[in-house]
């Protein structure tokens, strides 16, 4: 996935490696010494995954940063739901179904409040995704259904602690129903150009909106050509994944084997 060089959160882990080769440490050293997987690192560092607190507080002890790691997550303040999605969170609300692939974390609307706060690592922004998913429980309009895809990786994936993955997983499991679905399409079968996630809302009367990840922003869009491509990578991702009681059975194996 191409990042933006000089989005905030890319910028952050330009600091975090500037602070780690100052420190002469490799990424799986500071694996060791941090406890936190060097997948994450390099996601942090690249810019593609967020920093928590806690990873920003501990990474500041090891390289002997002063605090400066933890104080420039500042940059999060004040951004609880961006404007840019804002627009999809309306459409979602609106929504009868949903469609979303996931390929580095679990979908939004089945995250755990301690899952998403050690993603977003601010609580304005973990209660606004919480309260995004009142969708799913809610009597009036019905709830919409939701088919969720996600990579195999993203169940491998250290998001704050092992017991914080480990309640996440289980409640994944807890979770499916035939309103809520849950796929995992098994490593290395997902195609190339089809790695940043998206979701796709199909409202009453049928029309569909698509929400697509770019390097900058998410980009909600109602232009056929292209929602209807993205239907079509949906579905090109979801025929590759396991059916959904064999996805559950993997979810539930590896949330006891790697996070137990």
């Amino acid at each position: 996935m191409v990042v933006n060089l000089y989005t905030p959160q890319a910028i952050w882990g330009r600091e975090l490696r500037h602070y780690r080769k100052k420190a002469g440490l490799t990424q799986g050293q500071l694996s060791e010494r941090i406890h936190f997987s060097e997948s994450l690192i390099s996601g942090v560092e690249t810019g593609q995954l967020p920093a928590s607190p806690e990873f920003a507080e501990i990474c500041d002890e090891v390289l002997n940063a002063d605090g400066a790691l933890h104080r420039l997550l500042d940059w999060r303040k004040g951004q609880a739901l961006p404007s840019w999605f804002g627009k999809w969170v309306d459409k979602e609300q609106d929504a009868v179904t949903l469609r979303v692939y996931e390929p580095m974390v679990m979908p939004g609307l089945l995250q755990t409040e301690a899952y998403a706060r050690a993603l977003l690592g601010d609580d304005e922004a973990t209660a606004a995704r919480l309260e995004r998913q009142a969708i799913l429980v809610r009597e009036s309009p019905p709830p919409p259904i939701l088919r969720c895809v996600i990579d195999e990786l993203a169940l491998h994936r250290l998001v704050g602690s092992p017991e914080i993955v480990r309640d996440q997983l289980e409640h994944l499991v807890a979770i499916a129903s035939a309103q809520v679905s849950v796929q995992v399409v098994p490593r290395g079968c997902v195609r190339t150009g089809i790695l940043a996630g998206f979701a796709i809302a199909t409202m009453e009367g049928g029309i569909e909106v698509a929400y697509l990840e770019t390097a900058i922003h998410g980009l909600t869009t109602g232009d056929q050509d292209e929602v209807a491509a993205a239907v079509k990578q949906f579905e090109a991702i979801r025929i590759e994944a396991l059916p959904l009681s064999m996805s559950l059975e993997l979810i539930k194996r590896t949330a006891e084997e790697q996070w137990t």
